[in-house]
C-alpha cells in the first residue's frame, strides 16, 4: 500500500442500466418456472399434488375445503388436486412420483405395496368401512347368511373383499352358493330387478336408490323400502380412505415436515366439513362436482360418519385392532377366482402414526377439535335424482 486511501468511483448508468435488465430476467424466468410435485414456487407457497381416487365429490370434502378455507395456504401449501377414475390407481400415481400424496383404500394400496409400490399410510381419515349391500326390504336379506341362492352384485376391482368375507363368515362359499353379478357403478340392476341384492356406499350408490321413484307410489323410494347389510356390524369392515405417502421420501425431513404440515391442514378441513356441512357441499358443488346439490350434502353427512367421533387420539389415527382386521380380511377372504387381496402380511412400514400425532399437535395447539365426541350428524332430505 501507498499510504493513500483508495476511493472507489460509483458504478457507471451503463452499468446500472445492464444490472437492471439481468434482475428483470431473473425475476421474469423464476416467475414462468413450472414447477412438479413437492416443489417450491420461491418465496411463495410450497406446491404439493393430492391424487383423488374419484371424481369430485363430498367423500373427498376435507381436502377440498382446506384448499378453499385456507388450511392448506396458512401451513405454506399450495396444494393441487388432481381428480381420479376408473382408470386411474391413486397410489400408482403416488409411486410413480406424480403426486406427493394419494387418497386410496387400503386394501388396495396394500396390495399395490406388495406389489413393489413404495408407500405408507400416514392417516386414516376414514374410521370406519362405508360399504354397503342393498336389497329391497321383501326380499329377507338381512344378513349375509340370507344371500344364499340370491343374485347378489359386486363391483369387482377389489372392491368386494368384505362381501366374500361376510359371506364365507356366514358359510357361505361365494363361488358356488350364490349367483355373482358384475355390478356397474350404480344401482339399475337392484332397481330393475336383474340382481337381488348390490354393492352401495353408504355415501353415494345408497342415496341413488332413495333419490329413485317407487313406481307403486309415485314417490321418491325410502328407507323403509329396503334392507341394508353394513359390513361394520359382522366383523368384516376394512379401512378405506386413507392418506398415502411416499415410503422412501419419508426418510427426507423436508418432506416429512410437508407430510405433517399437510396432514394437519387435512384434518382441519374435515372438522369444518363436520361443523358446516351445507358450507362443504356448496364447496364440493362449486369444485366441479357432476352430482345434484342434495346428493353431495348427503355424501358430506355420511363421510362425516364414517370420520367422527375419531378416536381420543385424533382424527386420522391408525387403530392397530382395525388394520389387523382389515390385513386378516385382506389375506383371508377368497373372491370368485380364488384370489386374496394379499398374500403375506405388510411389512412395518406401511403405515405409521408419526406424522398423524405431530399434526394433531398442532392442531390442537390451535384449538381444533379433532376428536369431534359430542358430533351429531344432520338430517337431509334427497331430491329426485339427487338435484
Amino acid at each position: 500500500m501507498n499510504g493513500r486511501a483508495t476511493v472507489a468511483r460509483p458504478p457507471s448508468r451503463r452499468l446500472l442500466r445492464s444490472l437492471a435488465v439481468v434482475a428483470a430476467l431473473a425475476l421474469s424466468v423464476a416467475a414462468c418456472t413450472t414447477t412438479g410435485p413437492g416443489t417450491s414456487t420461491g418465496d411463495g407457497p410450497q406446491r404439493v399434488t393430492l391424487q383423488l381416487q374419484w371424481s369430485t365429490q363430498g367423500q373427498f370434502a376435507g381436502y377440498l375445503a382446506a384448499v378453499d378455507q385456507g388450511f392448506y395456504a396458512k401451513r405454506g401449501l399450495d396444494v393441487q388436486i388432481k381428480e381420479g377414475g376408473v382408470d386411474i390407481v391413486p397410489q400408482t400415481v403416488l409411486a410413480q412420483g406424480q403426486a406427493d400424496y394419494a387418497i386410496a383404500w387400503v386394501p388396495k394400496a396394500l396390495a399395490s405395496r406388495e406389489q413393489g409400490a413404495a408407500i405408507t399410510d400416514v392417516a386414516q381419515i376414514f374410521q370406519r368401512s362405508g360399504t354397503y349391500q342393498v336389497a329391497f326390504a321383501d326380499k329377507g336379506i338381512t344378513s349375509a347368511a340370507d344371500l344364499r341362492g340370491k343374485r347378489v352384485g359386486n363391483w369387482g376391482f377389489g372392491n368386494e373383499f368384505e362381501l366374500f368375507a361376510g359371506m364365507t363368515a356366514a358359510g357361505l362359499t361365494p363361488a358356488s352358493d350364490v349367483t355373482l353379478v358384475q355390478q356397474q357403478f350404480d344401482m339399475q340392476a337392484l332397481l330393475s330387478g336383474e340382481i337381488d341384492a348390490a354393492q352401495a356406499m353408504s355415501y353415494n350408490e345408497y342415496a341413488q336408490v332413495l333419490e329413485a321413484q317407487n313406481p307403486a307410489t309415485g314417490q321418491l323410494y325410502t328407507p323403509a323400502d329396503f334392507s341394508v347389510i353394513n359390513w361394520n356390524d359382522t366383523g368384516t369392515a376394512m379401512l378405506q380412505d386413507a392418506i398415502w405417502a411416499s415410503t422412501e421420501r419419508l426418510s427426507d425431513p423436508a418432506y416429512e415436515d410437508t407430510t405433517t404440515r399437510f396432514i394437519a391442514g387435512s384434518i382441519e378441513g374435515w372438522a369444518y366439513c363436520r361443523e358446516n356441512v351445507e358450507s362443504c357441499r356448496d364447496i364440493v358443488v362449486k369444485a366441479g362436482s357432476t352430482l345434484g346439490a342434495s346428493h353431495q350434502l348427503w355424501q358430506v353427512n355420511e363421510v362425516n360418519k364414517l370420520i367422527w367421533p375419531s378416536p381420543a387420539a385424533g382424527a386420522g389415527t391408525i387403530d392397530p385392532a382395525a388394520w389387523e382386521q382389515t390385513v386378516r380380511v385382506a389375506r383371508t377372504a377368497v373372491n370368485a377366482d380364488g384370489q386374496t387381496v394379499l398374500t403375506r402380511d405388510p411389512d412395518p412400514e406401511a403405515y405409521t402414526n408419526t406424522y398423524v400425532e405431530r399434526a394433531v399437535g398442532m392442531l390442537t395447539s390451535e384449538g381444533v377439535d379433532v376428536v369431534g365426541a359430542g358430533y351429531t350428524p344432520t338430517t337431509v332430505t334427497l331430491n329426485p335424482g339427487g338435484s
